[in-house]
């Protein structure tokens, strides 16, 4: 019984655990600056919410790549389609940002807060895979969208701060 158990709890990973951690943080890190810019506009969806969305995209990334690993060739029933991962984590996160999204006497609240959501998704599912470059590059053009654009559009006074 205790081989049994200590076979269920070994590290015996299609990825080596330095690269599963460096994935797993960097996502969390990455969404994290994503979730600051958010925070410090006082959304609903900040710093947290963010950081817990990129961290779950990259651990449906990798629990993926593991299944990929050691499932493909056991059995010719088990039918894998990485695609799916991509279709799953949009869904949900579709579903938790549609929540902040509020349509109250003509008009829409919450929306660029939602769009994060989605990009932080996006941006946990690209660590988790580790595309480094895309991962690094959505945060940075991300973080000109929301930081840089929100100062220019104060500054033409066509949104208040």
């Amino acid at each position: 019984m205790m081989q049994t158990l200590s076979d269920e709890f070994s590290l015996n990973l299609a990825l080596p655990l330095e690269i599963l951690l460096v994935r797993a943080f960097g996502a969390a890190l990455l969404c994290g600056l994503i979730g600051m810019e958010r925070e410090y506009q006082k959304n609903t969806a900040g710093l947290r919410t963010n950081m817990l969305i990129g961290l779950a995209a990259a651990t449906f990334s990798i629990i993926t790549l593991e299944m990929m690993e050691t499932l493909a060739d056991t059995s010719e029933a088990a039918r894998l389609d990485p695609i799916r991962l991509v279709e799953a984590v949009t869904a949900g996160i579709a579903f938790l940002a549609a929540g902040v999204v509020v349509y109250t006497k003509g008009d829409v609240r919450g929306l660029t807060t939602g769009a994060s959501m989605w990009l932080s998704g996006a941006i946990g599912l690209a660590a988790g895979l580790g595309i480094w470059p895309l991962a690094l590059l959505a945060t940075i053009i991300g973080i000109v969208v929301l930081w840089v654009l929100r100062k220019v559009e104060v500054a033409a006074g066509i949104k208040d701060k």
